[in-house]
């Protein structure tokens, strides 16, 4: 699809939301950035703008509906329209603290990318966009397994990228229906500066034990894996995991049953 116009949310960090908006701009999208640090989300518009792109900067808060709702809006009138939605804002990662942030974490994670895909989704109807519209959830792998076999790991983080899975394959009809196509991306271990830095304080002699993985998924691998999801006109619905060590991404066929093996009772 020709992406022209497009929002991200999370789009202020270091991480996947500065990657993403750098490589839409690339590719002749004109973007809104969305964070609530307006600070970084200036520094992505100023990197942008460096290499010939266009970036608009909109402070959000992804845990209030009406703010979110507001930024959408914004987006549309800036730009005319909106044919990409990529939801990547993310409440700190807390492993340390399991009990608490539960809120905070899941209302950032899950109900802000709920809110953000229900207004883009009345933006691109709105639109009649004749190619629809593409909106990409970012999850992660941590959200997949069926318990742990190692200490470690966020409840509420896991809560809620195993919901923005389900949002997404729960809205498969959409790209029949209506040319909006809603994908999801599920990261491994990302080459983020906190997670470079956390991997470099563990002794590689103790790394695979830990569960980190020989390779870290780079931040332009990341930004390919978005852009194949907004593209491809075929995916909808569809959940992309793309395990570190793996050299590629690859797709949870549509409707599997989300286990294994089943034991007896």
């Amino acid at each position: 699809m020709n992406a022209r116009r497009a929002l991200v949310t999370g789009a202020g960090g270091v991480g996947c939301g500065r990657a993403i908006a750098r490589r839409l701009a690339r590719e002749g999208a004109a973007v809104v950035l969305a964070d609530l640090d307006e600070l970084g989300a200036h520094e992505t518009a100023r990197l942008i703008a460096k290499t010939g792109g266009r970036a608009i900067v909109r402070g959000c808060d992804v845990r209030v509906a009406s703010d979110v709702e507001e930024t959408v809006a914004f987006a549309v009138r800036e730009l005319g329209g909106l044919d990409v939605l990529v939801n990547d804002a993310s409440a700190p990662y807390r492993p340390g603290e399991p009990l608490e942030n539960w809120v905070d974490t899941v209302t950032t994670d899950l109900l802000g990318a709920m809110t953000a895909t229900r207004a883009a989704i009345e933006a691109m109807r709105a639109n009649h966009l004749a190619s629809g519209g593409a909106i990409v959830n970012l999850g992660s792998t941590s959200a997949l397994a069926h318990g742990r076999v190692g200490p470690g790991g966020s409840p509420a983080y896991d809560v809620a990228k195993a919901g923005v899975m389900r949002l997404t394959t729960m809205l498969a009809w959409l790209g029949e229906a209506e040319k909006i196509r809603v994908n999801c991306f599920m990261p491994d271990w990302v080459a983020t500066p906190e997670v470079e830095e956390y991997v470099a304080s563990v002794p590689e002699e103790e790394r695979a034990s830990r569960g980190i993985p020989a390779q870290l998924t780079t931040l332009d691998e990341v930004a390919d894996a978005v852009m194949l999801l907004v593209r491809d006109e075929s995916l909808a619905g569809r959940v992309m995991v793309w395990w570190s060590d793996d050299a590629a991404p690859k797709m949870i066929p549509f409707g599997d049953r989300g286990f294994n093996a089943i034991e007896d009772l």
